[in-house]
């Protein structure tokens, strides 16, 4: 039976994820951080949500006053924590769409590749609107839809080995699901390859 929220996925995966990633996707996650840094300051709060064992968090942290690193994969925080390190992080498992910290507690929400996976994505966007500060930005960088043989191969393979995609976003139509959901799109562009196309997304509350 088809997991419902892909968390079985992440949690036998979670072992394989850092070095994985490493491998195949540590230039566009390095390019990520580039985008990403230039925003932040050592005042700033952020919240990371989907974090996975730390490819962005442990890049990223070291910039601000608070990093608040979360997954809702136990074992994917349980192996973050294991590279631990003198930085201004935090690690914790939590639901993103029902999140513990009070209002307006954060500059920045980031949010990468996460929100094509989520069964119900518009329960994580209002509680994103919820946290963020009135003037904080979000930084949400997703993976989205292509064309060609060689993409709806390598679709097929990870559905085949227990990952799944709710929503399969071209460019415009996750542009336009963030602003239908209640944020300002101030930028976005493509970056990846053909076969891992990404959005690189920044919003603000509207």
């Amino acid at each position: 039976m088809k997991d419902n929220d892909n968390k079985r996925f992440w949690q036998r995966f979670a072992k394989l994820y850092t070095p994985f990633m490493r491998r195949s996707g540590g230039k566009l996650y390095d390019e990520i951080c580039g985008h990403i840094r230039p925003h932040l300051t050592r005042r700033m709060n952020v919240l990371e949500l989907a974090c996975g064992t730390g490819q962005l968090s442990f890049h990223l942290a070291r910039r601000v006053h608070l990093w608040e690193a979360t997954d809702f994969s136990e074992a994917m925080i349980t192996e973050a924590r294991k590279q631990g390190g003198p930085l201004p992080l935090r690690f914790s498992v939590q639901d993103a769409t029902n999140l513990p910290y009070a209002d307006e507690s954060f500059d920045a929400v980031v949010i990468s590749n996460a929100l094509h996976i989520m069964p119900h994505p518009e329960k994580a966007l209002l509680e994103i609107r919820r946290v963020l500060k009135p003037d904080g930005i979000l930084f949400a960088p997703t993976f989205i839809h292509s064309e060609g043989t060689g993409f709806r191969l390598r679709v097929r393979f990870m559905e085949l080995i227990g990952f799944h995609a709710f929503h399969k976003w071209d460019e415009k139509g996750f542009v336009r699901y963030l602003e239908d959901h209640g944020f300002v799109v101030i930028q976005h562009q493509i970056m990846g390859s053909r076969l891992t196309p990404l959005c690189y997304l920044e919003a603000k509350r509207s």
